[in-house]
């Protein structure tokens, strides 16, 4: 429709080409300069309602391919069937419509549209859903601060949380090291007791092994007779010092050995994630308005 506007409809039927400059939308074809003066005197088409063919050519697509005659009689539209909704030629009533009962006249159906209740109905329609639209947009933005402001707040929550665990398991770290440190120096102690002792007796032992060298080789019998209850006094003394040390367990092998809480253990098996997030929706249509929006709610 939009090629067959911008060339005169008559001018076309005697084979011109001249730039159409009006619309006629009840002859539904464009006029040029020339055929636009016939067509304004003319009796039968002075009362028709022109357009510019510029203004005429902004409506939409599906407008424009409305026209005023039947596309399958090629006859002019003078009836309207309200049970089929769509308007009819004279052929169409014969065809289709001999049993519709509810038909007027085309003229009388569309005279004043542009102040009827429907067309005002559906102004106020588009007026209330793009404010609506334009509400929604704007709720949506505000969700998405929000989604971002409360994902802020939720890491600081899980680090707080992992913060207070990290503490808590430095300080049973802590705790359990200083236990370590103590046991490895109580038996340090032990044994450097033992060994100091140990290290004393060596030199008794061998200051004695030199003595009775040295008796042997240089001392009277009744020295050497005598002599030997004193050693053998002595060498009881330490042969029950090492006695003891084997009944008290201190020749026995030290192991430091460390098993973990199974606690801990569980904690590790069980424990998968610290929290869970989840994500709540309320459904809040209160700051929308219309009155098709208030039937379904």
């Amino acid at each position: 429709m939009t090629s067959s506007s911008q060339s005169c409809g008559v001018c076309d039927l005697r084979h011109i080409n001249k730039p159409s400059i009006i619309w006629c939308t009840e002859c539904d074809e464009g006029l040029c300069q020339d055929c636009q003066e016939h067509h304004s005197l003319s009796k039968g088409t002075r009362n028709h309602n022109t357009i510019a063919i510029k203004e005429y050519q902004t409506l939409p697509s599906d407008v424009l391919k409305i026209t005023q005659y039947c596309n399958i009689h090629n006859d002019k539209f003078i009836m309207y069937c309200r049970k089929h909704e769509r308007p009819c030629c004279r052929k169409c009533i014969v065809e289709n419509h001999t049993e519709c009962l509810d038909i007027d006249n085309l003229e009388d159906v569309i005279q004043n549209v542009k102040t009827s209740n429907a067309f005002h109905d559906i102004e106020e329609t588009l007026v209330e859903v793009a404010e609506n639209l334009k509400k929604i947009s704007q709720h949506q933005q505000k969700n998405l601060l929000n989604l971002k402001e409360k994902r802020k707040q939720i890491e600081k929550e899980i680090q707080k949380t992992r913060t207070t665990i990290n503490n808590h398991l430095d300080k049973l770290q802590e705790d359990l090291i200083k236990q370590l440190n103590s046991i490895e120096e109580t038996q340090n102690s032990k044994i450097c007791q033992l060994l100091s002792s140990l290290e004393q007796r060596e030199k008794e032992i061998t200051k004695y092994q030199q003595n009775l060298a040295s008796i042997k080789q240089h001392a009277s019998d009744l020295q050497i007779f005598l002599s030997l209850k004193q050693i053998e006094q002595d060498i009881n003394i330490n042969d029950k010092f090492l006695q003891s040390v084997v009944m008290y367990e201190e020749l026995k092998q030290c192991h430091l050995e460390y098993r973990t809480n199974i606690d801990i253990q569980n904690i590790m098996s069980n424990i998968k994630v610290l929290e869970k997030c989840r994500l709540k929706l309320n459904h809040v249509t209160s700051f929308l308005a219309g009155r098709r929006l208030n039937k379904h709610r």
